[in-house]
């Protein structure tokens, strides 16, 4: 199937050309979705024209959340594909993933040249710096120079919706909590299926022209996919560049957001600050949350200072990254079952599917603990440049083998139990780190804690 991605982002844009698309908090600067649009197309023609990229190639970005929100989602229309590295990566592993990808060109930010613009050049990459140069270089361009000279036609390619080896959309690292991070290589599908599923629109975002901001990196799959469902409904993209949870109270009230996405991390930090008590956070309508596990007695408190605006997601980058949902409604706390949800991840999302298989890949029984498997429209057929890896990972008919013990009751809720690598075996027993976690931050006198384990000639 083809599909021309500028003609669908311009259907969006011709019903909400006037409105604010995008607003970078720090640079006191905001575009609407015409001047995004217009902005792109030029973006567009500067690498196929003038840098002379081709379907085929890649092109990388190494940017903070504020020039981040000028390629996420509106380069989707460009032929050539993206690879997005992740700016707090160090520059060994940036460079490792560079050497994987083999891009052609980089857009960066200003700071990052002191350690990457030698070892770019060497590998003879073009590199557009996102603000003005110190001291010119041969082989390096200001964004805005390149922007100025370029055309604002329509990008005008056919390229293949739901097949990554015909058309690579984006190429994405994995976090690489358990291995070396692997390369995801999404198709266009994987990306905007997700971002038009009806979770989003009943569940997370039920109101019009959301003002969402992000403070977490909107080039990693769990805040950055939110993007999506904000740009179609015509709504707001507000961007931090940090995480810091004083400036995340204020912003709020300041600029009457409606939604953020955080990890429990930062939720935790916006708990200690006491957040809900010295900034006026009314306009706040959605909590979206993910990334990690979350303790259930954190979670608790968090309900008690906010109220009833947390919505969760579980998924990976593999799965763009949400397959499963815990809508605002289970967060009600009225009785024994609503607890218990909280303790869950939520239910499948519509159009997923979410298995519980045994070691040998067979389906297990409703209420049995195994690896859990996922397989959606969101769900990528594989990794970059590993065929090996790519068969370790998922399975001949397409499902994606998470490394998660799990399991699902007789209602549907999904509870994860641990990582299986983290399942430490202690006098013949199975002990999940996450659940002794969980038990240990349940005691008011624990901020948070880490359970690992330890050999022992005994147990």
């Amino acid at each position: 199937m083809l599909i021309n991605m500028n003609r669908l982002i311009g259907q969006i844009v011709q019903r909400h050309k006037t409105a604010t698309a995008l607003v970078n908090i720090e640079r006191r600067r905001q575009f609407t979705y015409l001047e995004m649009y217009r902005l792109t197309n030029k973006a567009c023609h500067a690498i196929t024209g003038r840098f002379g990229l081709r379907s085929g190639d890649f092109y990388a970005t190494l940017l903070e959340n504020d020039h981040m929100g000028f390629f996420h989602p509106w380069m989707f229309k460009c032929p050539v594909s993206a690879a997005w590295l992740d700016i707090r990566e160090s520059r060994q592993v940036q460079l490792q993933q560079i050497d994987h990808v083999m891009p052609r060109l980089v857009f960066i930010e200003r700071h990052l040249l002191r350690e990457l613009l030698k070892p770019l050049l060497e590998r003879e990459i073009t590199i557009i710096v996102m603000d003005r140069p110190s001291q010119p270089n041969p082989g390096l361009f200001y964004f805005w120079d390149v922007i100025a000279a370029c055309s604002d036609d329509e990008v005008d390619a056919e390229l293949a919706y739901d097949d990554a080896q015909q058309h690579t959309a984006l190429l994405r690292f994995t976090g690489g909590t358990t291995d070396n991070a692997k390369c995801a290589a999404y198709s266009l599908s994987n990306l905007w299926s997700w971002g038009m599923n009806p979770s989003h629109y009943i569940h997370v975002i039920p109101f019009a022209s959301p003002r969402g901001m992000f403070f977490s990196p909107i080039n990693h799959a769990a805040s950055g996919s939110l993007i999506i469902p904000i740009f179609i409904k015509g709504g707001t993209v507000l961007t931090l560049n940090r995480a810091d949870p004083e400036q995340i109270g204020q912003m709020i009230d300041e600029h009457q957001v409606q939604l953020i996405y955080a990890v429990p991390t930062i939720l935790y930090r916006m708990l200690d600050v006491g957040l809900s008590k010295r900034n006026d956070l009314r306009s706040l309508q959605t909590v979206r949350y993910g990334g990690a596990p979350i303790s259930p007695s954190k979670l608790e408190e968090l309900l008690d200072q906010f109220g009833n605006v947390f919505v969760q997601g579980y998924g990976s980058s593999e799965c763009w990254p949400s397959a499963t949902i815990l809508p605002r409604e289970e967060h009600i706390r009225d009785s024994h079952n609503s607890r218990t949800h909280l303790n869950s991840v939520g239910q499948v999302v519509p159009g997923e599917e979410l298995i519980i298989c045994n070691e040998e890949g067979q389906k297990l029984p409703t209420g049995q603990k195994g690896e859990i498997y996922i397989r959606g429209a969101n769900t990528i057929s594989g990794y970059y440049r590993a065929p090996e890896l790519t068969m370790q990972h998922f399975t001949p008919n397409s499902f994606w083998k998470s490394g998660d013990i799990g399991l699902i009751n007789e209602d549907g809720f999904i509870y994860i139990i641990d990582r299986k690598k983290d399942m430490i075996i202690t006098g013949g027993y199975n002990v999940y780190a996450s659940e002794v976690e969980n038990c240990l931050n349940s005691h008011p006198c624990v901020k948070n804690s880490a359970v690992v384990g330890l050999p022992d000639d005994t147990w």
